[in-house]
This record gives structure tokens, sequence and C-alpha cells, in this order.
């Protein structure tokens, strides 16, 4: 499924650290600002299912890994029915995801440390404009076991 974009994010590495840019105003893949936010996740929790109307979710993992699921069950779509998995993380896996409107998705924290998933949405948080499902009680509708 290719329905959204992974890209190479730039860091910047010397012997005091690194700087992990996520996204430019400038960038031709950039469509407009709405939030920046950060998800906090422990070690095997899951955060799923989610999927937006509107908005267009772009993620990148500065510290510790997860893994994204995103799932599409819109009708008429060329990869409708499909479901990717795409780990994230540093340090052979700093990439921007980005994750288009109505287009299922969660993620989990994998390892043995809390990692952090940032989101710069292009549009402010709305509740009525997103869907929630939760992980647990989603059998049959997303064909996806967080194990």
């Amino acid at each position: 499924m290719r329905e959204f974009n992974s890209i190479p994010s730039e860091s910047l590495r010397d012997d005091r650290g690194a700087v992990l840019h996520m996204l430019r105003a400038d960038a031709l893949i950039f469509s407009g600002f709405g939030e920046i936010y950060f998800s906090e996740t422990r070690p095997g929790a899951v955060k799923a299912w989610k999927r937006h109307k509107r908005m267009t979710q772009r993620f990148a993992v500065p510290i510790g890994r997860m893994r994204l699921v995103i799932h599409d069950d819109r009708s008429g779509s060329t990869t409708s029915g499909r479901t990717q998995t795409i780990e994230l993380g540093r340090p052979d896996a700093y990439l921007l995801v980005i994750v288009p409107p109505m287009l299922w998705y969660g993620f989990a924290a994998i390892g043995d440390q809390d990692a952090l998933m940032a989101n710069c949405a292009d549009l402010p948080h709305d509740p009525l404009e997103s869907e929630h499902l939760d992980h647990a009680e989603s059998h049959g509708r997303i064909p996806y076991a967080w194990t």
C-alpha cells in the first residue's frame, strides 16, 4: 500500500548529539499547519485505531521505536483492504510518514523504552472530525493483531 508517503527525514549529528528535522514550511510536501503534538507511548502499549475525515497526519519518531499500522477500508480505493506496517525510530528509521484522511492508523511502542511520536497535522484537533475504534474490539473490521 502506498497511499501514504514515507520520506527520510534529515538529521545533523556531531559529538554533542543530533538535530532532527521533521518538516519545513518550504518543503514540497508541506500543505499547511494546524498543530504539533507529541504522543508518548509506553513499551507494549497500543494506541489504535483512529482515522480523520479531513486531517492529514505527519508522523516522526525522534525517541524510541514505534510500529505504525495503516489500514485502508475505503471502497473504490486502489489499496482498499490492505494493511501496511512500518517501523519508525532512530537510528535507522527516522522517517516522516504522511497519512492522508480516511485511513485507519494505530501505533505501539516496541522495545524496552518509552517512545515519542511527533505529529505535525495540517488542521487543529477537532473531536468531531475523527473516528475511533478500540483495537481490542476491531476484529473483523481491521485485519491486524497487536501482539
